[in-house]
């Protein structure tokens, strides 16, 4: 059996229950060493085989797990964040399906997401911004032309911006030409959450790139741009969910 896990975004202690369990059962780890945090391998057993698939290409996961299952043990394939976000599983999935290999996937706490902790912000601000766009920056790795940042940024919600800071300047660039002002809130979070190595850099779109390239960050960080990050409270509209005014199946209005 293979278990695809989401290790959380980088402090050991946000990788959800199930995937410590399922890692200190492990016999075999493979485990993404561009971005997973070591300190979450402190869970596995002293006796586990533990690869690094920074240093292998598909091929050869794919022999690893092959060989794992052979044997009759247990794999982790440990991905960072949430797997489903640009963690390319689907192609380890269709190659485990094609070769009858049993897995399943455990879900992880996102990098957006604990980008949202630091920040201590909530996205979804009522009368401000109601959507949440996870995207990334075309670089080496094309994206759908529909897609382009400059097309969804359009839309003046919320961006959650991976894999792109080595493109901060061409980010901005596609912000300013979708409408956004020179003005608008943007933050940058390296290692979100990550114990000691967590960085948090606010600033405006004409003074971010600056910022980054003053504190040497290259790789590892999200990008936030929204007005959700300095909408004033007396700016915002209050949440009907806990509103004396407003109804909903588990309480009536006070009103």
């Amino acid at each position: 059996m293979v278990h695809i896990v989401g290790a959380g975004p980088g402090d050991p202690e946000l990788i959800t229950i199930r995937g410590q369990k399922l890692l200190s059962e492990a016999d075999v780890v493979i485990y993404a060493g561009s971005l997973v945090n070591e300190a979450i391998l402190q869970f596995c057993k002293p006796e586990a085989e533990i690869y690094n698939s920074a240093q292998m290409m598909f091929e050869e996961i794919m022999h690893v797990i092959s060989l794992a299952e052979r044997a009759g043990k247990m794999t982790v394939r440990l991905h960072t964040g949430d797997p489903s976000i640009y963690g390319a599983i689907q192609e380890q999935m269709d190659a485990m399906q094609e070769r009858g290999i049993e897995f399943d996937v455990t879900p992880g706490v996102s990098s957006f997401l604990a980008a949202a902790a630091a920040l201590k912000q909530e996205y979804t601000l009522p009368g401000i911004s109601q959507t949440v766009i996870i995207t990334r920056r075309g670089g080496r790795t094309p994206v759908p032309d529909s897609e382009s940042l400059k097309k969804l940024a359009q839309h003046q919600t919320t961006l959650c911006i991976f894999l792109s800071v080595n493109l901060l300047a061409e980010v901005k660039q596609d912000l300013l030409s979708a409408g956004f002002k020179s003005s608008t809130p943007i933050a940058v979070v390296y290692k979100a959450s990550w114990p000691g190595e967590e960085l948090i850099l606010r600033g405006r779109l004409d003074t971010i790139v600056n910022q980054v390239k003053e504190a040497k960050i290259e790789r590892t960080a999200i990008i936030i741009v929204g007005h959700c990050l300095n909408t004033k409270k007396e700016d915002r509209q209050m949440s009907n969910l806990y509103s004396p005014r407003f109804s909903h199946m588990f309480r009536q209005s006070n009103f």
